[in-house]
């Protein structure tokens, strides 16, 4: 007989997925109250922070009532109960998936890969979470489906194309969050919701059954309240697919997490001013270096005189603009549900450039690869902020540099982690980034739990929508 004092639903929406992983194991949490702590808060919440777009109570009981089941009869899936949330350019089957689209009605007949491996872990799916229109942006202002507001601060940004997927991570209304990063779309809102995130090297977990933005850059992106709860999804979603053309089969093998602090040699700009970083976070960065003290062993300024982060970003993003005139087609033509015209805009650019045009922003990716195998045989990690500014209010234009430091990881293919670094003076939240060569996953996410534990900068869950 189980004598243990069962979790409150306040820690079970603070605590971790391994924490949580750990209840379940030992019989303090059953997965159909842990689904009920979780779906009562998007109930209270979602209101307010408008982080999903379509939840499904009757496939949420479903799910968590088979996960009792298997609990009981001693055949458990990695994640057996744990509720996790989908960004909704994501395929689950027999739910549309939208992307964030005024009206796509595209009812897929089966899940993408990254979501058959949730259910086959055994994972509760929570529902789609809010993103930008298309996976086009970096705000979750959706012009149709609304604004997701940062938990931290109503009225304010939440980041995106992941906005959705971040904030309900932060509010305690998912457990952690399946999103993609093509040029920063995890990492930005994690930055800004402060809780952590993961880019994977390109190809290391399938994109197969993702709406592509840009295939030569999508990734399958990871949203958690703890740095180790990203390398047990890893793990988890990882692997080789035969239906993907860009997934790998480890063509750079896993790098073991074995890296000695003292022989670290970790990269940093030597001037973030330069590269359009604000001072206040300039400020807080420098604040974080100086609490890790030997964690990063020898530093090293690195050489980016080469490398223009505005421009290179703006190349990316031709390559997502031009993608979308193929992938959303039939939305782009569609006069009865028309786009934004915001979104026209930006895919009209990308159609009124040239084979020639097309072919430089492409190249850019091959000076991506050159950079960072130089970069690399110098430094073992670069790290900087993850974004320039923090979060800002909705009403305001979105700043064109949000991506600019996250652009370098994705062109290259690498892997990037985002932690909470520590606060604005605004009292909002701001991410640091470790950015690894391809293949060095999982020694990225062991000094990056290394780091986040002496920073020890997360905030306190579950985040409860203050105002603005």
């Amino acid at each position: 007989m189980n004598t243990m004092l069962p979790v409150s639903a306040t820690d079970m929406r603070r605590a971790t997925l391994l924490q949580i992983m750990h209840w379940l194991a030992i019989g303090r949490a059953q997965p159909q109250a842990l689904s009920d702590v979780y779906q009562d808060a998007i109930e209270r919440l979602n209101p307010v922070l408008n982080a999903y777009t379509d939840v499904s109570v009757s496939l949420i009981q479903e799910q968590a009532l088979a996960a009792d089941r298997r609990r009981r009869d001693g055949v458990m899936g990695r994640l057996d109960g744990l509720p996790i949330a989908i960004k909704d350019n994501f395929d689950v089957a027999g739910v549309p998936t939208k992307a964030g689209m005024r009206r796509r009605t595209v009812v897929p007949g089966q899940d993408a890969h990254a979501i058959a491996r949730l259910r086959a872990s055994g994972a509760v799916l929570l529902g789609k979470t809010n993103m930008d229109e298309g996976a086009l942006g970096l705000t979750t202002n959706n012009p149709f489906h609304g604004a997701t507001h940062n938990p931290h601060r109503l009225g304010y940004t939440a980041g995106g194309s992941s906005g959705g997927a971040a904030a309900a991570v932060a509010a305690g209304m998912a457990v952690a969050a399946i999103g993609s990063d093509t040029l920063g779309s995890v990492r930005v809102p994690a930055s800004y919701c402060g809780v952590d995130a993961l880019k994977p090297t390109h190809g290391e977990i399938s994109a197969r059954g993702l709406v592509p933005a840009a295939r030569r850059l999508d990734a399958v992106g990871l949203l958690t309240r703890g740095v180790d709860d990203l390398t047990v999804l890893l793990q988890t979603l990882a692997g080789y697919d035969a239906d993907d053309a860009r997934s790998r089969r480890r063509r750079v093998a896993f790098q073991p997490p074995d890296w000695e602090p003292g022989n670290l040699r970790t990269g940093f700009l030597p001037d973030l001013a330069a590269v359009g970083v604000e001072s206040d976070v300039i400020d807080v960065f420098n604040n974080a270096l100086s609490q890790l003290k030997g964690e990063l062993g020898e530093r090293r300024a690195v050489d980016f005189s080469d490398w223009d982060f505005a421009r290179t970003r703006r190349a990316g993003l031709l390559l997502m603009e031009a993608e979308m005139l193929n992938t959303f087609a039939e939305e782009l033509a569609d006069e009865a549900y028309p786009v934004s015209p915001a979104f026209r805009q930006m895919v009209d650019f990308a159609a009124k450039k040239s084979a020639a045009d097309y072919v430089a922003a492409d190249l850019v990716l091959d000076a991506a690869t050159l950079k960072m195998r130089r970069l690399f045989a110098q430094v073992d990690v670069l790290v900087m902020p993850t974004t320039s500014q923090g979060a800002f209010p909705l009403d305001q234009p979105a700043p064109a540099s949000q991506a600019d430091l996250c652009s370098f990881a994705s062109l290259a293919g690498c892997p990037a982690v985002s932690i909470p670094m520590g606060t604005l003076p605004n009292g909002m939240p701001i991410g640091m980034q470790l950015v690894g060569a391809r293949g060095s996953d999982l020694r990225l996410l062991e000094l990056a739990a290394v780091c986040a534990s002496s920073l020890d900068a997360e905030p306190a869950y579950p985040v409860e929508p203050k105002p603005a």
